[in-house]
């Protein structure tokens, strides 16, 4: 088992999550899943290699879990995967990820992590709200 994880600082918001719906699945997840040759499992992502023809797995056990505001900032699981075969070994923030206010009740969508910062204005709060020093890291879970 690997998880995802997360440590972040978290200004005026918490409860940061990737958009991921079955409408529109953030990046790593599949809309379906795909069926293991020769067993009767199923996993989200199969991959073969060409020269050895062996089959590799891996299936994420949950959905993800929001990360939430923590001073100092905490290294919490988002994700946990069940890899058969292959190990993943970096997280790039591709996509959009959402959050709400710590002290409002403002929704902030399409958040956009790639620069490995956002800021932004909570207009009901007055104060600006930010994600900053993203440090993502696989582990054993």
């Amino acid at each position: 088992m690997l998880a995802l994880t997360l440590t972040a600082d978290l200004t005026g918001v918490t409860d940061l999550h990737p958009n991921d719906t079955p409408e529109d699945p953030y990046f790593y997840t599949f809309k379906e899943s795909n069926e293991v040759s020769g067993s009767k499992g199923e996993a989200n992502f199969v991959w073969r290699c060409k020269s050895c023809k062996r089959e590799s797995t891996a299936t994420i056990k949950a959905p993800p879990i929001a990360y939430k505001h923590a001073s100092p900032p905490k290294r919490q699981n988002i994700i946990e995967f069940d890899c058969r075969g292959l190990e993943f070994t970096e997280f790039k923030a591709d996509g959009e990820w959402a959050a709400k206010g710590l002290e409002s009740p403002t929704t902030f969508s399409s958040i956009d992590l790639q620069e490995g910062e956002w800021f932004d204005y909570d207009e009901k709060a007055g104060e600006e709200v930010s994600v900053k020093d993203l440090r993502w890291e696989m582990r054993r879970a």
